[in-house]
């Protein structure tokens, strides 16, 4: 199931690749390297998968169902101690600052992140921003037990807190954003609090891979990272050419809705300034570092707490140089 498949008429490799939600905006820098054919000058014939979550698609690598995906790299920390025997790890990350947001409607009154005391805050469970809710509190000052949490579910978030049955979500900031502008809300009403402007440090989602797949097959995942590294900057450069290659795959989406998602995943989650400086794909070991004791506070390891090293393997990104905006 892991080995890559040969096409001896094209010497192509086959490579299954797993998103973590829907053909949107931020998914188009893996659309540009395919239909500029970055992929296929590495020898790959990549196909691409939606997929159920940020959080959940990991088992889907652990499994070997997918030999590489984008995921959240929090929630890999999270499978890892909860599955010791399977080390998967993320080889390039993608948002170096994570879209996991508090987002609420102007007359929620909710302005920072204290004043969510004494409101209800609506989280589906297996969302990524709500995991990281214990750290939220901790760095600023908040009173979890004033704070009426309800479990809701992914399709019902946005209609709910546009409704005012709750009064604020946890989210990703570019989907709740715009799922909220489509329903009517005016845009300047619409509050997104990103957790990493308010203490938080943490990374976001990361292409990782199945170990014996990355072990089998290192020059294959070497040109993938390469290949997608190349999408993120041309998508960086153009984002209008760039979002076509998600229209094309989804034509029933709003271009306008779509390329403005991609503008905001561009400007709060890909390129931040220490991307600008340091390019596309790496870690700061000393910000995963305290990420990782974060996320300790968040929901305590019940093994011994990660090492940067256990989630992140750096051996497959190009020289800094190819990897620079």
């Amino acid at each position: 199931m892991l080995a890559a498949s040969f096409s001896p008429a094209s010497a192509q490799t086959d490579l299954k690749f797993a998103l973590d939600w829907k053909f949107e905006g931020p998914s188009a820098p893996y659309f540009v390297a395919l239909d500029k054919g970055y992929y296929k000058a590495e020898g790959l014939n990549v196909t691409i998968d939606s997929g159920p979550g940020s959080v959940a698609g990991i088992a889907r690598i652990a499994a070997g169902t997918y030999p590489i995906g984008f995921f959240d790299i929090n929630s890999l920390a999270r499978f890892r101690d909860q599955n010791p025997d399977k080390p998967v790890k993320a080889v390039m990350m993608v948002y170096d600052k994570p879209a996991f947001s508090i987002v609420s409607i102007a007359k929620s009154n909710i302005n920072k992140p204290k004043d969510l005391e004494g409101k209800v805050l609506g989280a589906p469970p297996p969302d990524g921003a709500w995991a990281q809710w214990g750290a939220f509190t901790k760095v600023n000052g908040i009173d979890p037990s004033k704070v009426k949490v309800e479990a809701i579910g992914f399709p019902v978030r946005e209609p709910m807190l546009a409704d005012g049955k709750v009064d604020a979500i946890t989210a990703f900031s570019f989907s709740a954003y715009y799922n909220l502008a489509t329903k009517g809300i005016p845009e300047k009403d619409i509050k997104v609090m990103l957790l990493n402007d308010h203490g938080l440090v943490l990374y976001g989602n990361a292409i990782m891979v199945n170990p014996e797949f990355a072990k089998a097959n290192p020059k294959v995942v070497a040109g993938f990272v390469r290949a997608t590294i190349k999408g993120i900057i041309d998508t960086y450069k153009d984002p209008e050419s760039a979002i076509k290659s998600v229209m094309k795959r989804n034509e029933t989406a709003d271009e306008k809705i779509e390329l403005a998602r991609l503008k905001m995943s561009l400007r709060d989650n890909f390129v931040t300034d220490w991307v600008k400086a340091n390019g596309v794909g790496g870690i700061d070991e000393k910000r995963m570092l305290e990420a990782i004791e974060q996320l300790d506070v968040s929901s305590p390891f019940k093994n011994a707490k990660p090492k940067p090293a256990d989630l992140f393997d750096a051996q497959f990104l190009p020289p800094a140089n190819e990897r620079k905006l």
